[in-house]
Parts: C-alpha cells; sequence; structure tokens
C-alpha cells in the first residue's frame, strides 16, 4: 500500500455526479473574475459543504499593513448554496448573501409565517463574473482534464491556472 500524503482526502477529491466521474472546484473571485480562494471536492460532494472552507482561505492584504481581511461583505451564489445552514453561516460572519431561494423552499415558506430572505436581483446579476472566472481557468487542458491523480496536486494545477490570470493583469504605472 502506498504512503499517506498528506492533506489528500481519500477520495482523492474524485466522485460521481451528474456530468459523470470527475471534481467541482469551489472558488472565490473579487468582483472583477479574480481568484481569491479555491477548493476542490468530490464530484458528487454538495456545493453548500464547501462554503465554510473556501472562504475561510480568502486573505485580502490591507495597504499600509495590518491585519488581512478574511471576509466579504456579499457573496453571490446560485440555488446550490441555498440552504439554511449557510444562510445561518454567512450571518453569523457578518456576510450578505445574494442567493436566490430553491422553489421547494419558497412552497414550504407559502406555510409558514416569517419574512423571506432578502435578494436582491442587480446585484445576483453580477455573479456571472465568477462563471467567467472558472471558464478562463478550464481553458486550460489540464484543469478541464484533471489529469493528476491526488487532489492535492490537482489544487496546485488549478493554483498556478490562477497564477496566470494574475500574470496576464496589466502592470500599473507602467509607461
Amino acid at each position: 500500500m502506498a504512503p499517506r500524503v498528506p492533506g489528500e482526502p481519500s477520495d482523492h477529491a474524485l466522485g460521481r455526479s451528474r456530468g459523470g466521474f470527475g471534481t467541482k472546484v469551489h472558488l472565490v473571485t473579487d468582483g472583477t473574475g479574480l481568484p481569491l480562494a479555491v477548493e476542490v471536492s468530490p464530484g458528487q460532494a454538495h456545493e453548500s459543504k464547501y462554503v465554510e472552507p473556501v472562504l475561510n482561505a480568502v486573505r485580502i492584504e490591507r495597504l499600509g499593513g495590518g491585519r488581512p481581511r478574511q471576509r466579504p461583505a456579499a457573496v453571490a451564489g446560485d440555488k446550490g448554496y441555498s440552504y439554511p445552514g449557510v444562510r445561518a453561516w454567512l450571518r453569523a460572519h457578518h456576510i450578505h448573501p445574494i442567493i436566490p431561494e430553491r422553489d421547494d423552499q419558497r412552497e414550504q415558506r407559502a406555510h409558514r409565517p416569517g419574512r423571506k430572505p432578502a435578494f436582491d436581483r442587480v446585484a445576483y446579476r453580477r455573479r456571472n463574473v465568477i462563471e467567467r472566472a472558472g471558464g478562463l481557468l478550464k481553458e486550460a487542458r489540464a484543469i478541464a482534464t484533471r489529469f493528476d491523480k491526488l487532489a492535492t496536486q490537482y489544487r496546485a494545477t488549478v493554483m498556478l491556472g490562477i497564477l496566470e490570470l494574475y500574470l496576464r493583469l496589466p502592470l500599473a504605472n507602467t509607461p
């Protein structure tokens, strides 16, 4: 039996989903589409389980020193993130969720009193920035098809793709 690699999940972040056998890439970007943090999970793993780890990985250095900022002001996600646990975690960390309600939640809420979750439709339209960042990363064949056996190696490949996105940025104050 091969020795265990530190930090490597036992399933190597591979699993079955509707799209077949694969890996999900959970990505946090800023408002311009630059990735801030990434996590990988098996294809069948639910998105809501990876909200905390990927948001906890965010570190934004402050200009002039000080402790790095870790929390965004708002998080835009699709209906896959519309769960009470996710909303409660975001509220506890003072993060505004921009997540639409699922149809089954709307039906359940119709029978109970209380206010519905706030939803900013205009802000939600900017969620395509995240989708475009994922598309840019998957232009790299090694990320799109996952040749790496180990999840840690695949995550490193995704991190190299993120580094390439940062290197594409024009340098500020260049003549």
